[in-house]
């Protein structure tokens, strides 16, 4: 088994200020979606400008961090809510849900369509391919946390995870982790689902939309394409996550919030492919469909 590389959270303290590396997967998420839109949008027939791009991604970001940080609350935090209410705002203190972000984002893009007088599904279609590599980087930083362990294992790719090896801020989850197990001592072999999602959600996501994408697609295939890869992977991968504590098996005794969650997404993707290839109608980010 792999030994798990205890790596500080934090990465440069500058008196009270604090650079997280959780805080800066964030940038760097926003900074390659930006720089693939440009990308695309450069692209011989593209209806997209540089600045487009721009706005497109700030709108993004704020879906990502408000809707993000909301939907974690709800769905994995509101005990919390309610004996602190201030809470929401201390992001920086961890918190933050796909899903809610996923919600977020959408709302987000159907004012920067409305704005920009276009389809809120070509914005979609546009933004499918754009998050992938941000995901891997974000799925990093939890690995890097410490936190969103898999279940224990004895496969050769599991990870080796001793409380007493750890930064301070990581031996809490650690010890959690072999209170629920009743493992003593407390020495983890788990799996690294972390990097299972980071892998899944985020690489292979990104490579399947971004050949996909690489020429004219129908109308809404982009977009539904992206629902049903990252909810599949999200599906099969929370088999082997253990489930958030105040949460636990929400159905059948392996049904988790996640599963939950992205269960619509997965029946939306489906829908939505079928619907664009039946209608096979173009799409508005190319010049042609004008």
């Amino acid at each position: 088994m792999i030994q798990y590389p205890a790596i500080d959270p934090i990465l440069v303290s500058l008196g009270p200020l604090a650079i997280r590396w959780y805080g800066l997967t964030y940038v760097i998420a926003f900074a390659f979606a930006w720089w693939l839109g440009r990308r695309r949008a450069a692209q011989p027939g593209s209806t997209w400008k540089p600045a487009d791009v721009d706005d497109l991604i700030f709108y993004g970001a704020l879906g990502v961090i408000l809707g993000g940080r909301i939907g974690w609350v709800l769905f994995y935090g509101f005990e919390r809510l309610v004996d602190d209410p201030l809470m929401i705002l201390r992001i920086w203190e961890g918190g933050m849900s796909f899903h809610g972000g996923l919600v977020g984002v959408i709302l987000a893009e159907v004012l920067f369509a409305r704005r920009q007088g276009r389809r809120i599904v070509d914005v979609l279609d546009f933004l499918a391919p754009l998050p992938g590599i941000g995901i891997f980087a974000v799925r990093c930083a939890n690995f890097i946390n410490g936190e969103l362990w898999g279940k224990p294992t004895q496969v050769p790719w599991g990870f080796v995870v001793d409380p007493a090896n750890l930064h301070p801020s990581q031996q809490a989850e650690a010890v959690r982790l072999c209170e629920r197990f009743s493992i003593d001592p407390c020495v983890l072999h788990v799996h690294a689902t972390q990097l299972y999602e980071g892998i899944l959600e985020g690489l292979v996501v990104f490579a399947i939309l971004w050949i996909y994408t690489a020429k004219p697609r129908p109308r809404l295939a982009p977009a539904g394409l992206f629902l049903l890869c990252y909810g599949v992977f999200r599906f099969a991968v929370e088999f082997l996550r253990v489930p958030d504590e105040n949460r636990g098996y929400l159905l059948f005794d392996w049904v988790t919030m996640g599963q939950i969650l992205s269960s619509p997404m997965i029946v939306a993707g489906v829908v939505m492919l079928v619907i664009a290839y039946r209608r096979n109608e173009p799409s508005g980010n190319t010049a042609a469909a004008k």
